[in-house]
């Protein structure tokens, strides 16, 4: 994951002026991101103790919104590289948008027979409830309905569709028994709690654009070397590790073109 030379200059500055001080700082994060960030996090931690990390998740779209709202967070990772390319486009970001993963998306159910069907079995009468995240703000949920379009089964669907804020809230919908299935990613089907009560099956990349997902150091971020720190190890192999653990994939080439 090569960094770009103007975000290299400025982690080899975060990194210098970081030796003479620690800091808190925030991460905003896409929540298909929570277990890896997690992570990430207390790898990063232990490497430099001193530091305080605080990350919160939620939909990318929102995140988006409050960012252009002055909200005060250092670093924002995003599940669609859209959103810190035009926050860098306006001028409201601290360093280049460096691309960091390729999520996927799964069909999820407590119910084998549901997963093994596939997204056709989703017209059948049984499956009276669907949950898709929200796609007006949510990168999954477009890709969802994307899916669901390619797949020939969204007018058919649409009675059925219950939105999540984003995309934890919506595995959570399927988890608690609101819904008979549910697209979700990836990364939170395997977590444990998903994992014991249900079962996933990985939808072809062939049927939706690719989640290409991105981060940027925010204006606020780029004064604080704790936040430089961090973003200098996302480009680490530990990093990359846990992130290929929790399902992501590489950043596409198409991606990493964009942020050079």
């Amino acid at each position: 994951m090569p960094l770009p030379a103007r975000l290299l200059l400025l982690l080899v500055l975060g990194l210098a002026i970081g030796t003479a001080r620690a800091e808190r700082i925030t991460v905003a994060a896409a929540a298909d991101l929570k277990f890896a960030m997690d992570e990430i996090v207390a790898a990063f931690q232990r490497q430099h103790p001193a530091d305080e990390v605080t990350a919160i998740y939620g939909s990318s779209g929102k995140f988006y919104t409050q960012l252009q709202q002055g909200a005060p967070y250092d670093l924002f990772f995003s599940a669609d590289i859209t959103y810190p390319r035009e926050l860098a486009k306006a001028g409201l970001a601290g360093s280049p948008v460096q691309a960091y993963a390729t999520g996927r998306l799964v069909l999820w159910s407590p119910t084998p027979d549901v997963v093994r069907r596939g997204l056709t079995g989703l017209l059948d009468a049984a499956v009276t409830r669907i949950a898709i995240a929200n796609p007006r703000h949510a990168p999954y949920g477009r890709r969802a309905e994307e899916a669901l379009k390619a797949a020939g089964v969204w007018s058919q669907v649409q009675g059925k569709l219950v939105l999540g804020e984003n995309i934890a809230q919506t595995a959570q919908i399927v988890q608690t028994g609101n819904a008979q299935a549910g697209l979700i990613a990836l990364s939170l089907a395997l977590s444990p709690e998903l994992t014991r009560s249900g079962q996933h099956q990985l939808l072809p990349a062939a049927l939706h654009a690719p989640l290409e997902q991105a981060f940027v150091v925010t204006q606020k971020g780029a004064a604080q070397p704790a936040a430089l720190r961090f973003a200098a190890f996302m480009g680490t192999a530990a990093a990359s590790a846990v992130l290929a653990r929790w399902g992501f994939e590489p950043p596409t080439a198409a991606a990493v073109r964009r942020t050079q």
